[in-house]
């Protein structure tokens, strides 16, 4: 059972497939974009990375994550759905190269046939839905390596 940062068991995160792993050496400072235009996803991916004690936002579609880097924010990791209304997860993540943008970019999608298509565009990780905890710890210890 996951330990929450109050020392609780979380069942939530049990019941979304998430167990015992190796956290991160706390306290980290990387900081994350959660996008994605499902409500349960967000909410269950902002927990992940709340748990670990990652600091996040999130916004609901690509036009939402472009707004927010052009805003002047910046994030360590990007956590991308492919499948979105306004723009999708591989137009926005062309544009967000094309301004510059070097945070890590992980597709997090259903779509397995647009893999190839959405790697392309300029992610550095794919992870198929649901995300657990030891997909997105995968992913921490790239950022962390790299950053």
């Amino acid at each position: 059972m996951l330990k929450s940062k109050t020392g609780m068991e979380d069942g939530f995160l049990s019941s979304v497939g998430a167990g015992d792993s190796t956290m991160l050496e706390p306290p980290t400072k990387i900081t994350a974009l959660v996008v994605d235009d499902d409500t349960i996803n967000q909410m269950i991916h902002h927990r992940l990375l709340d748990n670990l004690g990652i600091r996040n936002q999130v916004v609901r579609n690509g036009k939402e994550a472009i707004d927010v880097h052009c805003s002047g924010k910046n994030f360590d990791l990007i956590l991308m759905d492919m499948e979105m209304p306004v723009m999708n997860g591989i137009e926005a993540t062309r544009q967000l190269r094309a301004m510059g943008i070097r945070s890590m970019i992980a597709g997090v999608s259903t779509n397995t046939r647009e893999r190839e298509n959405f790697m392309k565009a300029g992610l550095d990780d794919y992870q198929e839905k649901p995300l657990t905890t030891s997909k997105l710890v995968s992913i921490l210890h790239k950022v962390h390596k790299d950053g």
